[in-house]
Formats: structure tokens, C-alpha cells, sequence
């Protein structure tokens, strides 16, 4: 690598940053003779673990950070004096397939702003994942960003190439994406991430009559929401998400606390900081609707629109429910059990299984790993607890489970050290 792409390489690599909807894995490709690496199956996240304990890495880039719109909230965005450069897609290639074989990478997580029209850009994008799979038989993992506007023709074709495809919707409802980014509409954003649903779900059914069929996508689609950057209720974000998570392809949807990176334009709130703990509450509301079996209604609503900063999602709706607890741990059902903060998919599969051999106390279920300090105000088992949340009350159980707060120490004081 010359000078000039190491150049290009951290500027694109800077640019690419701000994308968080970079899932690393969920798919699996084989090695074949000839060809260079493979794809392990298993859930991560760029620069994160996966469930079986691998780290897991991508080359994480743009194509290009330059770009025709002038969306508020993108550093990248055409008014913005930064540094600019560009890869051909033979650099780009090249790129990916040296620090594969110095196994600096597992794969490749390509995204790009938008030059001369989406169908340009994606034409290129497209071209780096064929050249990677067909010129040189590259069986690590791709996730490409489809450009909103795309043609079919170049989204379907991303898909033969691809493990996962992803179109960012940035902005949850129209409204405000049209005052943030005026070039842009929700319509340009949805009608590829049908494209990307037809083609997962007609590679599927293939699939099931021809056993060697060229699959479509298979780790399917993701999409970004960015929070805070707007006035949207985590209601207004959590229905949305809901409703994507209605389609079999949509397997992650990301939250993206905005960062105030473009401080003079007045259409933004000015953030001294990212609201990093709203954007987590959001991901964990987001795991009980996936996985927990709520409902967005029930985690959030009219009266109370947003979710508590303070507690968990699930801690804060059995407060609001005491009438739900205590739940009996050797007879509720497994559905009952998702519902007990502190417990589970894990646990509560043990506690099911578990029970038929012999009652449950607190001791298993602390070995099943259930949360006993949160657990215990809201079940009854083979010990009696001391008090549950009928007793304490739902005020007294949310004090006792608040974290403690760090004790302030006036620096200008003098503090005397007794420990010797």
C-alpha cells in the first residue's frame, strides 16, 4: 500500500464512524478450494465478541465521503469543509484482501456517500463485492449499505454478493426528515428494503427445491435510526421499530445517539453529549420486544411516552404492574417467567427445565443465573421471601434497586487515612 491510499484509508475509515449498523456475522459461507477464508456462523458486532466467545473485526469504510445531499446531521454532508477522498474499487478490493490475509479483518462492512446519483454509487459498491467474490473467490463476510433511490436491478444484484444488506433510516418519521434532510424521503428508504425482503424470501422458497440455489442475502437486512437529533418520543421510535421487526428479513434495527457534529446548524439541538443512556434503554427495550414477547404499549404509551432513564425497561414495567408478581417459580409458565426482572431466555429455559426434578429455592436460581438482588421482590419459591413488592411497595422496591450513587469527595478538604 502506498502513501497516498494510507491517506485515503484513515479518512474514509474516520468518515465511516458514525455508522453503527455493522452486525459482523449471523451467516455462515464455507471455504472452497481456491478460494480465500470463510465465514463462521455466530451473532457480533464490529470490534465486539460473538456468542461463542470470537472476536470479532471488520474493515469498516466508505466507498467515498463525498456526497450530493446536505442532510443536517451528517458529518459528510456537501456544506461541510473536511477532508475528502475517494477509493477506486480495485483499491478498495485490494484493501480487503491484504489485511484479510494478515488477518487484521473477518470481513467487510462497505458503505458510501452519495455521488452524481444513488444508482452510480451503488453500481460501485456492487462491483467491489463481485469483484471480491468472483475475481477472487473471497468467502469472508460483506455487509453493504444499499443507497436509498437504488434500482432494483443493482439491489438484487447486491444481495448475490452480500452476507447482509442495510438501508438507514436515519430519521424516524417523515416530517423530520424532511427538515433535516430535504433531498430525502422515507419512500426512497423503504421501497429498497422491499427489494432486499423479495429477494431473501424468493432466494428461500428456491431454496427449498433446488438444495444448491445462490442464496440471497442470508444474513438479511438491518437498518439506523438515529436518537435524539429530533423531537420523536421513544414511543414514536420503538412503533417504528415494531412495525420493521413485522418483516421475517428485518433482523436488527440499530439506535444511534446523534452526535453534534455540525454545532452551527440551528436546526439541531445543541448536545453537549450524546444521549448514550437513552440510546441503551432503547436497545434493551428494543431485546424485550424481540425476545421478551412485549408489546411497545407496554413498555411505553401515551401517558408515559419515554422510557425511565434511571431503570431498566422491564424493571419499570413490573413496578407499574405489581398486580402481575409475586410469580410462582416451580408452576408459572415459561412466558410468565420472561417477565420477572432479573430473569432471562436463559434462566427461565433452566428454571423449566429444572423443575420437574425437583423444587426450586433461591440457591438454584442464583446457579441458573437469574438476578437474585432484582428476582427476589417479585417471586415466590421453595424459601418464602422476606418481603415482596406488595409488602414494600413499588416506591421502596425501585429505591432499593436504584444504583447507589458515587460518593462526591471535596478535593479542597483534607482526608485523613486510617487504614494501616
Amino acid at each position: 500500500m502506498n502513501e497516498q491510499v494510507i491517506h485515503k484509508l484513515k479518512v474514509l475509515a474516520e468518515s465511516a464512524k458514525y455508522d453503527v449498523s455493522c452486525a459482523s456475522s449471523g451467516t455462515s459461507r464455507r471455504n472452497i478450494k481456491g478460494g480465500l477464508g470463510n465465514t463462521v456462523s455466530g451473532w457480533g458486532i464490529c470490534h465486539s465478541f460473538s456468542e461463542d466467545g470470537r472476536c470479532i473485526s471488520l474493515l469498516k469504510i466508505m466507498l467515498t465521503n463525498y456526497c450530493i445531499y446536505d442532510c443536517a446531521y451528517c458529518i459528510n454532508r456537501i456544506s461541510n469543509d473536511i477532508p475528502r477522498a475517494t477509493l477506486s474499487v480495485s483499491e478498495l478490493v485490494e484493501l480487503t484482501i491484504e489485511f484479510y490475509r494478515r488477518n487484521y479483518i473477518e470481513g467487510l462492512f462497505l458503505s458510501s456517500g452519495v455521488v452524481r446519483n444513488p444508482d452510480y454509487t451503488m453500481e460501485r459498491l456492487v462491483r467491489v463485492a463481485k469483484d471480491l467474490r468472483e475475481v477472487h473467490r473471497f468467502n469472508g463476510y460483506i455487509h453493504l449499505k444499499s443507497i436509498p433511490g437504488a434500482s432494483e436491478e443493482l439491489v438484487r444484484e447486491a444481495g448475490r454478493y452480500a452476507d447482509r444488506l442495510s438501508v438507514n433510516l436515519e430519521i424516524p418519521t417523515e416530517e423530520n426528515l424532511k427538515r433535516l434532510a430535504p433531498e430525502k424521503d422515507h419512500r426512497s428508504v423503504y421501497q429498497p428494503m422491499r427489494y432486499i425482503q423479495q429477494g431473501i424470501l424468493e432466494s428461500s422458497e428456491e431454496r427449498k427445491k433446488y438444495r444448491y440455489a445462490p442464496r440471497f442475502a442470508p444474513a438479511g437486512q438491518s437498518t439506523q435510526m438515529i436518537v435524539g437529533a429530533t423531537s420523536e418520543t421513544d414511543k414514536d421510535i420503538l412503533n417504528v421499530s415494531s412495525s420493521l421487526y413485522q418483516h421475517p428479513t428485518m433482523k436488527r434495527v440499530y439506535y444511534s445517539g446523534y452526535i453534534s457534529v455540525n454545532t452551527y446548524d440551528k436546526r439541531l439541538p445543541a448536545l453537549k453529549q450524546p444521549p448514550l443512556v437513552r440510546e441503551n434503554r432503547l436497545y434493551q427495550a428494543d431485546w424485550l420486544l424481540r425476545y421478551y414477547q412485549f408489546k411497545v404499549d407496554e413498555l411505553v404509551n401515551d401517558d408515559v411516552p419515554d422510557l425511565d432513564l434511571e431503570i431498566d425497561p422491564k424493571l419499570s414495567w413490573a413496578l407499574r404492574h405489581p398486580e402481575f408478581f409475586p410469580v410462582n417459580i416451580n408452576t408459572a409458565d415459561y412466558e410468565v417467567l420472561l417477565r420477572v426482572p432479573g430473569i432471562g431466555t436463559r434462566s427461565a429455559k433452566l428454571i423449566v427445565a429444572s423443575r420437574r426434578f425437583s423444587r426450586i429455592g433461591f440457591y438454584e436460581l442464583k446457579k441458573m443465573g437469574a438476578v437474585i438482588k432484582k428476582a427476589q421482590y417479585f417471586i415466590t419459591c421453595n424459601e418464602l421471601p422476606e418481603k415482596t413488592i406488595h409488602e414494600l411497595g413499588s416506591t421502596t422496591v425501585r429505591k432499593l434497586l436504584l444504583p447507589k450513587p458515587k460518593k462526591v469527595i471535596d478535593e479542597r478538604q483534607l482526608t485523613l487515612d486510617f487504614s494501616e
